[in-house]
């Protein structure tokens, strides 16, 4: 069962544009974008991010990703806060635990693997393709409060008051 993409379009909120040199939009996701930890055999690696248009105003970013075919009520992968509005890309593997790749302030949610930092596509086998929902926010906000012991899940209400804009990309990935 689906659920509702947490961050569908809604009125007043701008669009703007973001890319990946790991995969390209409604593509499937490369190995090092699937996950080691949940037996997928891939490397848990955050996608390489670039963006550009966002709306005037932008005071910070956050970037999430997000799995609404997942069973339940989805898998969050990954939620990083606090990006300053300078930032317009991210390396591959920005998402490692040890922080090292982010901006200073930045501040990584624990997904739903458990851990503070990107865990990748694992979907459960014979369970269909699943969407990886990729979604930089602008906000007119410098930064959430937040911290890293925090849900991933908990940055939806955060995001609600404070998003001006938003950039999407989508993965695909299925186990057989």
């Amino acid at each position: 069962m689906t659920v509702p993409d947490p961050f569908e379009e809604a009125s007043g909120i701008a669009s703007f544009q973001v890319a990946s040199e790991s995969f390209e939009d409604g593509q499937v996701l490369p190995p090092a974008q699937t996950s080691g930890v949940l037996g997928a055999g891939g490397q848990d690696e955050s996608p390489q991010l670039s963006w550009s248009g966002a709306p005037e105003g932008t005071r910070g970013y956050v970037v999430t990703v997000f799995d609404p075919d997942a069973p339940g009520r989805g898998y969050w992968h990954w939620a990083v806060a606090n990006l300053p509005a300078d930032t317009t890309s991210l390396p591959a593997g920005a998402g490692s635990r040890d922080n090292a790749l982010l901006p200073s302030g930045a501040v990584q949610l624990k997904n739903d693997a458990g851990f503070s930092g990107f865990v990748g596509a694992a979907p459960p086998p014979g369970h269909g393709p699943h969407r990886y929902l990729l979604v930089v926010h602008a906000l007119d906000s410098e930064q959430l409060d937040v911290a890293s012991d925090d849900s991933a899940a908990s940055i939806v209400s955060k995001l609600a008051d404070h998003t001006l804009g938003r950039a999407r990309l989508t993965g695909m990935f299925e186990r057989r």
